[in-house]
């Protein structure tokens, strides 16, 4: 792939085409899609998330079978490109710790990192070079970071993935912010993140890139946040309809046959909304049904397994191995524009050729006001 667009470099690991695929969980980005994004010129994620499901271990070790899950899906994406590979770890997991020492262990380029604040990142990967990036909803997170890791570890993040409301999965905001997503535009978050980050590049004479994520959908969206200062984007939902995609042929055509009156913002029993596509079991679970819980693992701290109305985790495995109408399938917000499947290399050339044809003919974006204090 002949790239158009400028690398995104983080530290001294360089993206060619500076495109991150998106981590999805559990089992949808593994090995054959992360491999094929990165032998693309991106940069693959794998979802650490639920790595030891279909494993009988899973059930009477959660530690082990995960940790040896996400070895074996280093090792294949290796296999399949000698390309940028990363690891997303939820600082929500129970075994946070152990998936991001096996992470730096098995050589993978970079950690992203967020479903809380990953604060504790910097001590756990010492002495690596990995990439850390944590993953923020509002430029105050990224203060946050900011301030905390150059005050404990003498260090800034590698770079700062900004991911909006409009994203598929488990979302950074409350119900009644994503009432009125309308006032909390991706636009305006990276902005106010971009303004808090150049007070750190400019006192430290680093630069930390800014990688927009939730809703971009194709290279007019890329050039949109390249003008505004973006070096690079997270696309996670059209990774789904790629022929390298594990999922199950029912997952794919549910995104493709997706209508916008499809999708729905559910209360998962972690805690936190979540965007999905309607199924069965996503309507039960909105009229109050109990689906019993059976777990000896407990993989996330914010469930409890006596309490929780239905197994997140569970549902998103059903969904993925083909019982879509069991399950829980996330999806971004404009998963109706997918109407298709194709191979990762096409959806990149498209993704690149638009971006870079937007990038010459648009205008500049109007500027948007700060509001970060």
């Amino acid at each position: 792939m002949k790239n158009k667009l400028e690398p995104l470099v983080i530290g001294d690991l360089e993206i060619k085409i500076p495109i991150i695929q998106g981590a999805m969980g559990i089992q949808v980005s593994t090995s054959s899609l992360v491999g094929a994004v990165a032998e693309s010129g991106g940069a693959g994620t794998i979802a650490s998330v639920g790595l030891g499901f279909g494993s009988d271990e899973n059930e009477t070790n959660f530690i082990k079978a995960s940790r040896e899950g996400l070895e074996k899906e280093i090792r294949l994406s290796r296999k399949y490109s000698s390309g940028i590979v990363g690891v997303n770890i939820m600082v929500a997991l129970n075994n946070f710790e152990d998936m991001v020492r096996t992470s730096v262990a098995e050589k993978a380029d970079f950690i992203a990192s967020g479903a809380g604040l990953p604060l504790k990142l910097p001590e756990l990967t010492e002495g690596s070079s990995i990439k850390l990036i944590p993953i923020v909803s509002s430029a105050r997170a990224a203060w946050v970071i900011l301030k905390k890791w150059k005050k404990r570890y003498d260090r800034l993040p590698d770079a700062f993935i900004v991911e909006g409301p409009l994203a598929g999965g488990h979302l950074g905001f409350s119900f009644k912010e994503l009432e009125s997503a309308n006032q909390l535009p991706l636009d305006k978050i990276v902005i106010e993140t971009l303004e808090v980050v150049k007070q750190y590049e400019q006192k430290m004479n680093v630069r930390i890139p800014i990688i927009p994520a939730g809703g971009i959908f194709d290279g007019n969206d890329v050039a949109r946040f390249f003008k505004l200062g973006a070096k690079g984007v997270q696309i996670a939902s059209r990774f789904v309809a790629t022929t390298e995609c594990p999922v199950s042929d029912s997952f794919k055509q549910l995104y493709i046959s997706a209508t916008a009156q499809d999708l729905e913002i559910i209360k998962s029993p972690v805690g936190m909304p979540g965007r999905v596509i309607k199924t069965d079991f996503t309507e039960r679970t909105l009229r109050g049904d109990r689906i019993p819980v059976k777990c000896n693992y407990r993989c996330l701290k914010t469930c409890t397994p006596s309490n929780t109305p239905y197994c997140i985790s569970q549902a998103l495995y059903q969904a993925v191995t083909g019982r879509v109408e069991n399950g829980v399938v996330f999806a971004g917000s404009n998963v109706s524009r997918i109407n298709r499947i194709v191979s990762v290399r096409e959806l990149m050339d498209e993704i690149v050729d638009q971006a870079a044809f937007a990038l010459i003919t648009s205008r500049e974006p109007a500027p948007l006001q700060c509001t970060f204090r």
